[in-house]
């Protein structure tokens, strides 16, 4: 676990297509200073301008997750965002010349290898953490997010869907980066072939195909390669949590649990979390060993 804030050695660019809008998009990910966080910013528009990735900032779920400000708007940001929260980078500015991050390979392996191969620096401040102190749920129609108290992130996930190749799968990991970078960047966003003909129809998944998802047909997967991971479902899910999750502005401890949760109950719970501020605390730690005598600082939130 990382105490002090953490940001990129140096800048670090790709290139590729947004998975719904099929246009080819520059992106850029570059230092930021002490207490930035994470912010996007589209330099295509006028003004260049810039979107916070906070939960507050969030406009559609529906399809991906979406951020906008003063009707500018950056979507399909999870992978990314989750690459931040798996690696502990607490600060960062991404910029990019169109409305839609880049699917790359449909996981946040790519973004993993940009982001090592910058390099990673430590800055001069601690992070402040969301303490859990008393749990907090929401439920609905058999979807469920939970947190529970814990002395680290741990995020346990369930999935269940009506196909043979997936059916149940459930996976439960402590956040470290390298757990992170071995076992959850890697795993790649998936989708059904009836659904995706659809999207196609109503112009949407225009950069979609088999290079960047998941493709199952009614009883096998259609990429020639297979999977990389035998449950790559579920973990793709936890990715997607990782990215959603973020958007709380910093780093949690505390047990997540997520059962058939998708991007926009995910936000709903996070509009949860902010109402029950009884049930948190945030906090500077100065070491692990002093977790249950974490230095407290209260916040306005």
């Amino acid at each position: 676990m990382h105490f002090m804030q953490r940001t990129l050695a140096q800048p670090a660019s790709c290139t590729g297509v947004g998975v719904h809008s099929g246009k080819k998009v520059n992106l850029t990910l570059k230092p930021a200073p002490i207490n930035h966080g994470i912010q996007f910013q589209r330099t295509d528009l006028p003004d260049s301008p810039k979107i916070s990735a906070h939960f507050n900032r969030v406009v559609d779920t529906s399809l991906a997750t979406v951020i906008g400000s003063n009707g500018c708007i950056v979507s399909t940001i999870e992978h990314v965002m989750a690459c931040f929260a798996g690696l502990s980078i607490d600060n960062a500015l991404v910029e990019l010349n169109d409305y839609e991050v880049p699917v790359m390979d449909g996981s946040a392996g790519p973004f993993t290898e940009m982001i090592n191969n910058a390099g990673i620096v430590e800055q001069e401040s601690p992070r402040q953490f969301f303490i859990i102190k008393k749990p907090i749920e929401l439920q609905y129609d058999g979807k469920s997010v939970s947190i529970f108290p814990a002395d680290t992130f741990r995020i346990t996930c369930s999935i269940d869907f009506n196909h043979p190749l997936i059916k149940k799968q459930t996976y439960d990991f402590d956040l470290s980066d390298t757990i992170f970078e071995s076992e959850i960047s890697r795993a790649r966003t998936f989708g059904f072939f009836h659904e995706f003909e659809q999207l196609q129809r109503f112009g949407l998944a225009k950069g979609g195909s088999l290079e960047n998802v998941i493709v199952l047909d009614t009883n096998q997967i259609m990429n020639e390669d297979g999977l990389r991971y035998p449950d790559e479902f579920v973990r793709h899910k936890i990715l997607d949590c990782l990215g959603d999750f973020s958007l709380l502005g910093m780093p949690i401890l505390g047990h997540l649990v997520v059962n058939k949760s998708g991007h926009a109950f995910n936000h709903a719970f996070l509009e949860k979390f902010f109402d029950q501020k009884e049930s948190w605390e945030t906090s500077t730690i100065l070491h692990f060993d002093n977790l249950s005598q974490h230095h407290s600082n209260s916040l306005a939130i």
